[in-house]
């Protein structure tokens, strides 16, 4: 019996001998894959994409830290004004939102965690179809204002609802 096993198993392998072995896949993005957001110095931001409600809604609750070269993408399907609060966010983020042509049109610098409620909103005052957040100072360093225009890399393939 086990001999036949033996058999039944090299048989198999010989017939898929002249073949190429199959190609191992990940879920993880490679760093030059993954989802960045260049600013006009160069700098680059690897960002988490928010395109359906859950995700948007969720956004950067309960986290204790955020890298300077890291952050999240807010992306609308359609532009409007969209404030944002700090409900159960730990940390201070710089709020930038910017145009469908990735054209900032508000920045909101250094906003605080929300220590109670209700939380106070931030608007833009603007129209806008996506909103990028960043540890705060991180808008400062790299001199961002009104009017630049952000380079979104990796975000083709995101569908947004």
């Amino acid at each position: 019996m086990k001999a036949g096993l033996v058999l039944m198993l090299a048989l198999a392998c010989s017939q898929r001998s002249g073949a190429p072995a199959p190609a191992m896949t990940t879920t993880t993005a490679s760093a030059t894959s993954a989802p960045r957001i260049i600013f006009p110095d160069n700098y680059a931001v690897t960002v988490e994409v928010a395109s359906d409600d859950a995700t948007r809604e969720q956004g950067l609750m309960y986290r204790d830290h955020m890298a300077e070269d890291r952050g999240m993408i807010f992306l609308f399907p359609q532009a409007g004004e969209y404030p944002f609060w700090m409900k159960n966010t730990l940390i201070p983020l710089d709020m930038i939102w910017m145009d469908a042509e990735h054209r900032i049109v508000h920045i909101a610098h250094d906003v605080p965690p929300c220590k109670a409620d209700p939380c106070p909103n931030y608007p833009p005052n603007a129209k806008a179809s996506s909103v990028l957040e960043l540890a705060a100072g991180v808008a400062a360093k790299h001199h961002l204002a009104n009017g630049n225009v952000l380079r979104f890399e990796g975000m083709e393939n995101f569908i947004v609802r």
